[in-house]
């Protein structure tokens, strides 16, 4: 039980010797616990009568009470009886008659505790309230002569849990680059490298890249900085004519989209692949065909060199025609890269940008959108969720998250996010804080004391051995 030095006075004011007797009469609550256990209201305290002295034929009755304004509810009394009283006490068998009342005959002069337990049917206004104790002083009719009320305690059983002391990192401000990309597949005549848009499936893929484009263009907060195109062959027919095809076929595919769209001062970069066997063989290898492990082995077989004498192997195998149907046609595709910028945001900005289209901000300007709302509220934890949501493998992000989680209470999605979070004392600190929450608190001790002298998290750490105690 938490400890108290509390001291009860009672009064008389009947005779000069009462009086004298009186202020000599203290009792004193060492220690105290209230709390509520289902429908009832629990009361403990310890008692230290050992400084009062009490009278043989003298009484002294106390009346603890939990009071709340006009709201009163009356707790196990005590009766403190000098040596004769004690007697009659027991001769008059008030305890039959009274079976809701503490009874102690106080030795004088030595060293004497009461372990006092009541119980009372919980209301509302108990949450917050106060124990106060009035103490009677009784005649040899046991009517009370004089009586005082002292306040001992305030009563809270609305717990509120302690909030450990994390540190947030804050994010370095940033170039914001994204990139939207895509395959397409475009089908060409034999031999030829002219785009026709009208020939086969070329218009659904063709209309695909520049959906892709229009929609960052069509952005008023995006700048295109980059467009890289890759083009790729399937190893069908010689290496050499593939290699043509594949640069020729890329550079159509520029060319054709510049003529669409205007790109301002943007890069560009355009490649080729010439025949795709690293595609063949991923494709291959989930593939069902009876031959499968043949087909690996070739393509994997680092002799011959000369490809084209690697695709001759491959035509020997029974399924070579399957394949080249239905495996080949994926392996002619063009991938597409469009990079861009977003401008900064200002935090108004950012905030509104938060709900709408979070993919456009850097983690520094969500924190500073953080900053505004109150630690630990919905809003404040949300933004860090979404920041981890956006940024699942930023070490920031995950460190920022495993400290909300903490402030929720939530150590095992902490320790999730502690995973991926940069070594350093701020995650020491937030480890020392998991344990905590865990129960291991001296695992939570050892973890505190050795950041207090860290310049970066001393004061938080110290801050929670302090909320430890």
């Amino acid at each position: 039980m938490k400890r108290f030095a509390y001291t009860l006075f009672c009064m008389a004011a009947f005779t000069t010797s009462a009086m004298a007797q009186a202020n000599s009469d203290t009792l004193r609550v060492v220690e105290s616990n209230v709390s509520r256990v289902g429908e009832d209201v629990i009361v403990d305290m310890k008692l230290d009568l050992s400084h009062i002295e009490v009278g043989r034929n003298r009484t002294l009755v106390y009346r603890p009470l939990l009071m709340k304004e006009d709201s009163v509810a009356e707790l196990t009394p005590i009766i403190v009886n000098g040596r004769v009283r004690h007697i009659q006490y027991q001769r008059l068998e008030r305890a039959e008659d009274f079976p809701n009342e503490i009874e102690i005959r106080r030795e004088n002069g030595t060293e004497q505790t009461l372990d006092y337990h009541a119980r009372v049917p919980f209301t509302d206004w108990m949450n917050k309230s106060e124990v106060v104790m009035v103490c009677d002083l009784c005649g040899c009719g046991w009517e009370s002569l004089q009586n005082d009320r002292s306040s001992l305690f305030p009563v809270n059983l609305i717990h509120e849990p302690v909030v450990p002391a994390v540190l947030y990192i804050t994010p370095l401000a940033e170039v914001k680059v994204r990139e939207k990309s895509g395959s397409a597949y475009l089908d060409f005549p034999v031999n030829q490298t002219v785009i026709r848009p009208d020939y086969r499936r070329n218009s659904t893929e063709l209309a695909a890249i520049d959906a892709t484009i229009q929609s960052v263009e069509d952005d008023p907060n995006a700048t295109i900085t980059k467009v890289t195109i890759k083009g790729y062959a399937s190893p069908e027919g010689s290496y050499a004519n593939n290699q043509r095809l594949a640069e020729g076929r890329s550079n159509a595919l520029l060319e054709y989209v510049k003529k669409l769209h205007d790109f301002g001062d943007a890069e560009f970069s355009v490649s080729s692949e010439p025949e795709d066997w690293e595609g063949l063989e991923k494709r291959i290898e989930s593939s069902s065909i009876a031959d499968k492990e043949e087909w690996l082995a070739i393509i994997r077989d680092s002799e011959p060199a000369d490809l084209d004498r690697k695709e001759w192997k491959l035509k020997q195998l029974p399924t070579y025609r399957e394949v080249l149907n239905t495996i080949y046609p994926a392996l002619r595709h063009s991938d597409y890269t469009v990079e861009y910028h977003i401008r900064n945001f200002t935090t108004d900005e950012a905030r509104e940008m938060l709900y709408k289209d979070p993919s456009q901000l850097s983690l520094e300007e969500m924190y500073r959108v953080a900053q505004t709302y109150e630690v630990g509220s919905e809003s404040y934890n949300e933004v860090f969720e979404i920041a981890v949501r956006l940024y699942p493998d930023d070490p920031i992000s995950n460190l920022n998250a495993a400290n909300t989680a903490l402030l929720n209470r939530n150590a095992t999605a902490a320790r999730r996010y502690l995973t991926k979070a940069a070594e350093g004392p701020e995650k020491r600190l937030a480890e020392g804080v998991a344990s905590w929450l865990e129960g291991d608190t001296d695992q939570a001790r050892s973890i505190f004391e050795s950041l207090t002298d860290d310049p970066k998290v001393g004061v938080q750490a110290k801050e929670n051995l302090e909320k430890m105690d």
